[in-house]
């Protein structure tokens, strides 16, 4: 290996070694630059010392002052925890609160307030409850905070008589303020509601309230972060299957044609079948009648023959012997009416 060759390595590796020391001072010296207390203006904000659900009251014993950038400090924050406190009454905490996290002026009440939920709506927004069930709740994952479209299913009754069934998107990204009774945004675990509590403005709290009559309302959860609207179109049958609502429309109308023609052909075989058992009683009766004069007649013939004794001048009467009747005469009442008919005399 030649001199220049070794002279050039042992440089280079001298103004590495350099370089990371020189490095490491100029990192040293931002450092200290950064900690000293008197280089940045510094403020003092309040913060949640323990961790707080909605509805908790606030004391002294919760909170805490930390330093904090006076050019950052959030907006609605409290420099100290009197001024926090400041007023008549308790103040209570509208939503969960973080250990270490600043107690803004947005997540608390007003002194002397309740933790409601007229104090969580925003300003001009309206509270309205649906009903809703294990299905139509999303199984009970929709919590207080979550955003969800407001889904409305409807059946009405089209020109040609048969029934079309649609879906549209009524409301979209609606925030949700509670669930049953329950409105701390804390909660975490799923529970079968009957009723969700939702925060809109007046017309939609107008649309809610008519739609709730009108058909069957349904939600659909949002993304967390999904605010923005989106563009939907009614769906009705025909997108399940592919035909058009006039198909399904006739399909619904042969189907109704042919139920009452199955009707009609039921309803003619059960008079069918009336009139054929009120003329077998009619015949049964007859039969019943004829053989009840048949049996009145053979008494009659049974009976001995009456002997006629002359006069003493007369000559002697021969014994007759009176032959039966070849016929006999049958009287049937038919209600209130009285019907006769000549039939023969049975042997």
């Amino acid at each position: 290996m030649r001199a220049n060759t070794v002279i050039m390595i042992i440089l280079a590796g001298v103004f590495g070694v350099l370089a990371v020391v020189l490095a490491n001072m100029w990192l040293a010296n931002q450092r200290s630059a950064m900690a000293k207390p008197g280089d940045l203006p510094r403020d003092t904000i309040v913060v949640a010392a323990t961790q707080l659900k909605f509805g908790d009251s606030l004391s002294a014993d919760k909170l805490r002052e930390i330093p904090w950038p006076a050019g950052a400090v959030p907006a609605g924050a409290f420099k100290t925890t009197k001024d926090l406190l400041a007023g008549d009454g308790a103040k209570q905490a509208l939503q969960a609160i973080g250990v270490n996290e600043p107690v803004l002026a947005t997540k608390i009440t007003g002194p002397g307030q309740r933790a409601t939920l007229s104090a969580v709506l925003a300003e001009g927004m309206k509270a309205v409850s649906i009903r809703v069930n294990d299905v139509l709740g999303v199984a009970g994952f929709v919590f207080p905070g979550d955003r969800v479209d407001v889904l409305l299913t409807r059946t009405v009754r089209s020109d040609e008589g048969a029934d079309k069934s649609f879906v549209d998107v009524l409301l979209q990204s609606v925030k949700v303020l509670a669930v049953d009774q329950v409105a701390d945004e804390s909660k975490d675990s799923p529970t079968v509601v009957k009723a969700v509590t939702v925060e809109v403005n007046t017309k939609d709290a107008q649309k809610l309230t008519l739609a709730a009559g009108a058909g069957q309302l349904s939600l659909a959860l949002r993304q967390a972060a999904a605010n923005k609207a989106e563009t939907t179109e009614r769906i009705t049958l025909s997108d399940l299957s592919g035909d058009t609502p006039d198909d399904v429309a006739k399909r619904q109308a042969e189907a109704q044609k042919q139920a009452a023609a199955d009707a009609a052909a039921a309803a003619d075989r059960q008079r069918a079948d009336d009139q054929r058992k009120q003329a077998d009683a009619k015949m049964d009766g007859l039969a019943k009648a004829v053989e009840r004069v048949g049996s009145q007649v053979d008494e009659l013939s049974k009976k001995p023959a009456t002997i006629v004794q002359a006069a003493p001048e007369a000559e002697p009467l021969k014994v007759v012997q009176s032959e039966p009747p070849v016929r006999a005469t049958v009287g049937v009442f038919r209600g209130v009416k009285l019907e006769t008919y000549d039939v023969p005399r049975q042997p």
